[in-house]
């Protein structure tokens, strides 16, 4: 039996699975079947744990496809979520979580232990790397948009309207096809932003290895350094994501940018 946490952030659902209880395992065979909506448990992805020090661990994320994920701004939060219970964390303490997209410092701002245990953490992202680009659809539609790395690859969308089409095709069909378009041979995971206000926006996400989703951390860190450095909002700004809110503080090119946002525990069990 494999014991399991499951965790969400703003509705961004993981298992997360220690190494030593994934010993024995194919981590990817593993994630297929756990991820699983219907015949597993079902989540977007495995967060595989170890310890590295009295605060601090290492993870590996799969997606729910199977495949390896550099990072989920989402994943890391519910891990520090975890991590903050194993070690009774308080308000104010850092935790350090080292992911394939480099170190990543977790603080807890809040912990709310009533109908479930739930933290407010803030996460540095490190510096976002972005540059504009089109890309051209197989029926000759250009798209324009903003490659950017948050220590994962996204292709963020300005849409001038609140269904998130763009040139009379739906947001979704446009994400299914950029996320595997020759021009990302790795893929990549695809926003759609649209401003409401100059502190506030909304997106839609089609992430890389799992098709639509409630809310993504890094991608809610593509699409705030899209809106800023576009200057469509300014910082701290709201990013709303079908799945809640998250805020980013970010000063600007060449800078580190943070991200705030709450994670629960949900649930503890063993599958085969």
């Amino acid at each position: 039996m494999i014991p399991f946490t499951k965790a969400h952030a703003c509705g961004n659902d993981f298992l997360i699975v220690t190494e030593e209880a994934a010993r024995n395992h194919d981590w990817s065979a593993l994630t297929q079947r756990l991820c699983a909506r219907n015949t597993g448990v079902g989540a977007d992805g495995i967060e595989f744990f170890r310890w590295t020090g009295p605060r601090s661990g290492s993870i590996r994320l799969h997606n729910a496809d199977g495949s390896v994920a550099e990072i989920s701004g989402n994943g890391t939060r519910c891990v520090a979520a975890w991590m903050a219970q194993e070690l009774n964390a308080k308000r104010g303490d850092e935790l350090q979580i080292d992911t394939d997209a480099g170190l990543r410092v977790c603080r807890i701002d809040g912990v709310r232990n009533i109908a479930e245990y739930a933290v407010d953490v803030t996460a540095g992202m490190g510096v976002p790397e972005f540059a504009a680009k089109t890309v051209r659809l197989a029926d000759g539609t250009e798209i324009d948009g903003m490659q950017v790395s948050t220590g994962n690859p996204h292709f963020v969308i300005v849409a001038g309207n609140r269904e998130f089409s763009i040139a009379d095709k739906s947001w979704s069909a446009i994400g299914a096809e950029i996320c595997l378009h020759p021009d990302f041979p790795n893929q990549t995971n695809v926003e759609f932003l649209h401003v409401v206000g100059p502190t506030e926006i909304e997106i839609r996400i089609w992430e890389r290895g799992v098709g639509p989703t409630s809310s993504s951390g890094t991608g809610t860190s593509a699409t705030a350094t899209t809106a800023i450095a576009m200057g469509l909002a300014k910082s701290p700004l709201t990013v709303v994501a079908p799945g809640g809110a998250q805020t980013v503080r970010w000063s600007g090119q060449g800078t580190e940018l943070f991200l705030t946002g709450p994670a629960a525990l949900i649930a503890r069990g063993e599958a085969y």
